[in-house]
């Protein structure tokens, strides 16, 4: 660094990753002009004003009462960058060059933040996944705004150094005041808000499919008139869904902070997502001109609820089909390709007619038999070859719902079977090299299904007399893993034909 020059370091946002970036401060003798290169965005080229007033309220001299020519330069000048977090750096790196404030060492220091008029720091999309970053390059300390201290703290081995005002940057920096690393505050697990399963009267095929769903993460579909209880029973799937653990919820905490959602700290309650049918292939899958995670990521190790799935436009439901297979999504841009996790559940309604009613015992359909077979031909055969679990749900008669409470379990008793299956699957695959670590019975390849399977003598009987001609290969992988899952419930090491014939009960549809 010389006299004039200064250099200091930020970082950019790409998809759920971040970019180092070096923002160097040039200034020269001539007419006041303060411009930022390096390929920023509108609310980048604003970052000026907002430096301008900051410095001023804060006491010190800004850019604007010098007769000077400033320069920021953003590199690699290549990368498109866009947002407000430079605005911290941009204004450190000014009173650098200007020698308004003492030298010290920029290289293993962070700068993120947006500066309001008055001085104070406003909080930043991405605070996690930039943490994550410094620390990998080698940084000791990021510098950033307090309200993102708690989820920047969560990754050890860098300082996180929270600021309020611009003028407790300064103090910081020129030793005037102490400001000791973040500790991460411990928060207490949201208290989840959904239906109880001991609320649900009758539907218990509904609720086994459920329980094996939650089990082993695999994906279902619920076809049934309107008024049954398919909303009510994906909404209640969330309560006996396993406790994220650490590791699950920096992965779900890096999607929202990336996607500016973020609460602040760490997420502890899996998310669920319901788009609305009319939403667009950008909210479902990600995207946009400043490619942000879609609803498909933000429901990462969540549900994933897709109401009257029919609706929905054709593009968004095939897009679908490589998340549901890979656990991620490729979003392909001129100069670059990201790619956001989506390791989720797919929980999926509908009616099974345009009106609702076709097969319903009590009310007729007034449907005929051609658009009753275009409204189930919206949905692909590759997509329903790719739904392990696709049963019926009936309506329940008036009778049950009035009839005397029975004991039912409740959805805390629920998750702790599914969690005791899910560290049965966690002792299975942790033989599996950390490249090819998968948590539940859904995620296997074909090959480790046939490595895990483990079939006794009737299963392989059953499999034999199997019609091959209703069965594809990927159909025949995934019997074998929801069997695997049913197995585990059942406390089974190897799977029997009861398991394969229940499983093969899921994947058969009636058709018109």
């Amino acid at each position: 660094m010389t006299k004039n020059l200064a250099r200091i370091y930020s970082a950019e946002l790409e998809g759920i990753k971040s970019r180092l970036i070096e923002v160097e401060i040039d200034l020269n003798v001539g007419l006041h002009a303060f411009n930022i290169v390096g390929l920023a965005d509108k609310a980048l080229n604003e970052a000026k004003e907002r430096v301008n007033s900051a410095l001023k309220n804060s006491g010190v001299k800004p850019p604007n009462r010098e007769n000077r020519k400033i320069t920021v330069n953003l590199a690699p000048a290549d990368v498109k960058k866009t947002g407000s977090q430079y605005d911290l750096a941009i204004a450190i790196g000014y009173l650098l060059a200007t020698g308004q404030i003492k030298e010290f060492d920029t290289k293993d220091k962070l700068f993120l933040g947006e500066l309001a008029l008055d001085g104070r720091l406003r909080p930043i999309a991405g605070a996690l996944n930039i943490a994550e970053m410094a620390k990998k390059i080698g940084f000791t300390s990021v510098l950033l705004p307090i309200q993102n201290a708690n989820e920047a703290s969560v990754i050890d081995g860098v300082n996180i150094i929270a600021i309020e005002t611009f003028q407790d940057a300064i103090d910081f920096l020129e030793k005037r005041r102490l400001i000791k690393p973040w500790v991460p505050q411990e928060l207490e697990p949201e208290e989840i808000s959904a239906p109880d399963f001991s609320e649900i009267k009758s539907q218990e095929n509904a609720k086994r499919a459920m329980i094996i769903a939650a089990s082993g993460g695999h994906n279902l579909l619920m076809s049934g008139p309107p008024g049954v209880g398919k909303s009510l029973l994906s909404q209640a799937m969330l309560g006996i869904l396993p406790r994220l653990t650490l590791e699950e919820a920096i992965e779900v905490t890096k999607i929202y902070s990336a996607a500016g959602l973020s609460s602040g700290g760490l997420m502890t309650q899996r998310p669920f997502r319901s788009p609305h049918h009319t939403a667009s292939i950008v909210a479902v899958v990600g995207g946009g001109s400043d490619p942000k995670p879609g609803e498909i990521s933000l429901a990462h190790r969540g549900i994933l609820f897709l109401d009257e799935l029919p609706e929905f436009q054709k593009n968004i439901l095939e897009s679908l089909r490589q998340p549901l297979e890979s656990g991620l999504v490729h979003i392909s841009r001129a100069k670059a390709s990201l790619v956001f996790p989506a390791r989720f559940t797919l929980i999926a309604a509908m009616n099974p007619c345009p009106c609702g009613f076709w097969g319903d015992p009590t009310k007729e359909c007034t449907c005929s038999a051609s658009e009753v077979l275009r409204y189930q031909k919206k949905i692909s055969g590759p997509l329903l070859d790719r739904i392990d679990l696709q049963i019926k749900v009936q309506r329940v008669a008036i009778s049950d719902l009035r009839g005397k409470k029975s004991a039912r379990e409740i959805s805390a008793e629920i998750r702790e079977k599914v969690e005791e299956v899910r560290r049965v699957q966690e002792h299975r695959f942790a033989i599996l090299p950390a490249r090819r670590k998968i948590r539940t019975n859904s995620e296997m390849s074909s090959r480790q299904a046939e490595e895990f399977a483990d079939l006794d003598s009737g299963a392989e009987k059953f499999l034999e007399t199997l019609d091959k001609s209703t069965l594809s290969p990927r159909g025949y992988y995934r019997i074998l893993k929801t069997a695997r899952t049913i197995a585990d419930i059942g406390q089974k090491e190897k799977i029997s034909a009861d398991n394969l014939a229940e499983a093969f009960s899921y994947r058969l549809r009636e058709e018109v």
